[in-house]
């Protein structure tokens, strides 16, 4: 199999270029070394390019992180939702499969366990930029799905919650990473509001 994986770079991504070299496929990354900017995914003739050459576009990137997620709330819009628009178009002229990784944060204020795929979304409000990525996840899938029904494009959404493991950093707010440090070291964890 030949796979392009965007933000292949990133945490989750490069343990599946990892994962996919080790079975033998042959791997494509597109991914701009930070998290944040949409620069090498809308660069239209590189993307176009690897889609062609590939059978499976997985897409991984995304704005990421809590903190850049509420300091950044337009450059978080802007980068997932624009990021995807490409890559489903993309790969809808060369019908190819595509996975993308959405989010548990869809879920939102949802109280209702276990969460389901087919249940309510319950999101904060638009005046709160923490909501910002949560709906721009939504927005993702919303639109994969419409290629899906419109289109025939073959699309897999996944949701992913709280990933950690190795070559994680914290550097971007994760909690989980910040949270072992913080332990280790013996500090006091740091919970904003009310944790929630």
């Amino acid at each position: 199999m030949k796979a392009l994986i965007t933000g292949g770079a990133g945490f989750v991504g490069s343990h599946l270029v990892k994962r996919l070299l080790e079975g033998g496929d042959e791997v494509y990354v597109i991914d701009n070394l930070s998290t944040g900017s949409i620069e090498n995914i809308l660069n239209e003739p590189v993307l176009a390019e690897l889609v062609d050459r590939v059978d499976v576009v997985f897409h991984l990137a995304a704005a990421v992180g809590v903190r850049l997620i509420v300091e950044s709330p337009v450059n978080t819009i802007e980068t997932n939702v624009h990021g995807t628009e490409k890559v489903l178009a993309l790969a809808n002229k060369k019908r190819k499969k595509v996975v993308l990784t959405s989010t548990s944060e869809v879920y939102g204020k949802a109280d209702t366990v276990p969460f389901r795929e087919d249940g309510d979304l319950v999101l904060g409000p638009t005046s709160k930029g923490r909501w910002s990525y949560a709906c721009s996840k939504a927005i993702d899938e919303f639109l994969a799905l419409a290629y899906h029904k419109e289109k025939r494009l073959p699309v897999v959404v996944v949701r992913l919650f709280n990933t950690a493991g190795p070559r994680q950093t914290g550097r971007y707010g994760m909690v989980i990473p910040n949270f072992v440090k913080q332990a280790i070291l013996g500090h006091p964890l740091t919970v904003y509001g009310d944790g929630m």
